[in-house]
């Protein structure tokens, strides 16, 4: 449970009982998000929170799997002993936004007594033994799929949502990526899957980038060495990228977006920029620039991207990089908020050493 600001401790709870439509999860493993170490250390990100007070008491984490342990009243849509992976967000169903289906946008986000759910942010999540799903939130997970890719299916759903909102139709469309994290690297590997030709990568970490030539990318530029925006005109005659899916979040990546985007052409905002930023707002609008903020993995993007790993169109694990047990999450968390050993997804573990053996056997 989270305390004050970077204090997580350690409590006993009463195992939560699942309510009409929703269903007790065991959770088997959980990856860790950058947006976890945003909450601890900061509460959450501040488009959200809007001055509230720091939420403390609840338990953070919200990629994860597991297991259906308990069902609600008259659920049938899943049964017990099922594998499941999650969305994070569960839309109060009432307001205007959850009713054009745009449930990560709730107008009641963050009001469980209005039936709102973002387990992780608002509400209980991941970083425990049970927690309580709204079925709407679940998805099958393959018997040939392990605990730790199905953690991931979050992250390239986030990725998903991004070119879903963005028009969803990219074969044959030139896709720039910038910055390869997580989400970035996965967004490269599910525009591929969709299609997209050429599909290109920027960054700074060439171990990085080189997880991105692996997931597809056509090309990648190490804007260390290469001016992004120039190489992107040059792949694509001189008019830019049709889609491009900016997740670094920096003033100047943000500007680089804008300039290698062709005319007409859309971006995606997938990162959360700590700070304001000055843009060319002006090539925007005479260019007819097209500028989408995401904010989760809505539109039921992680079922997309489930069906795309199951089917395995791209290799999810190649993000993954290091695993620990529920009782080392500590380590865990400074391996994700220091980088050691390069670290990209780090995922916990919460089976016990003779669960995972059975597990493989």
């Amino acid at each position: 449970m989270l305390g004050d600001p970077n204090h997580l401790f350690l409590r006993e709870k009463p195992t939560p009982l699942p309510a009409r439509a929703e269903v007790l999860v065991r959770i088997d493993a959980v990856a860790i998000c950058a947006t976890d170490l945003e909450i601890i250390h900061a509460g959450l990100p501040a488009s959200i929170q809007g001055g509230l007070p720091f939420n403390k008491n609840f338990t953070p984490g919200h990629e994860y799997m597991g297991t259906v342990a308990a069902l609600g009243p008259d659920v049938n849509e899943f049964s017990i002993g099922q594998r499941v992976s999650v969305e994070i967000h569960a839309g109060c169903g009432q307001c205007k936004r959850c009713r054009q289906g745009m449930y990560t946008s709730c107008l009641n986000y963050g009001k469980p007594e209005k039936g709102h759910r973002a387990n992780g942010f608002t509400t209980d999540g991941g970083f425990a033994e049970y927690a309580v799903n709204h079925i709407n939130t679940l998805v099958n997970v393959p018997d040939s799929m392990s605990d730790a890719e199905a953690t991931l299916v979050v992250t390239a759903g986030t990725s998903m949502y991004g070119l879903t909102e963005l028009g969803g139709l990219v074969a044959g469309e030139s896709v720039v990526v910038i910055g390869p994290g997580p989400i970035g690297l996965l967004a490269v590997a599910v525009a591929k899957a969709l299609g997209a030709n050429p599909v290109v990568l920027t960054g700074t970490r060439n171990g990085r980038l080189a997880i991105g030539r692996e997931l597809g990318a056509d090309r990648v530029i190490n804007i260390n060495d290469e001016d992004a925006v120039s190489v992107v005109k040059q792949l694509t005659g001189g008019v830019g990228a049709d889609y491009v899916v900016e997740c670094a979040g920096t003033e100047a990546t943000l500007n680089q977006a804008i300039h290698m985007t062709n005319r007409g052409g859309k971006i995606c905002l997938a990162a959360f920029p700590h700070e304001a930023a000055t843009l060319d707002i002006a090539h925007l609008v005479r260019n007819n620039i097209y500028a989408y903020g995401i904010r989760g993995e809505g539109r039921s993007a992680t079922h997309r991207a489930m069906v795309l790993m199951a089917e395995k169109r791209f290799d999810a694990t190649k993000i993954h990089t290091h695993t620990f047990p529920l009782a080392d999450l500590p380590t865990a968390l400074r391996f994700a908020r220091d980088r050691v050993d390069d670290a990209i997804k780090v995922v916990v573990s919460n089976r016990t050493a003779d669960a995972i053996k059975l597990a493989a056997e």
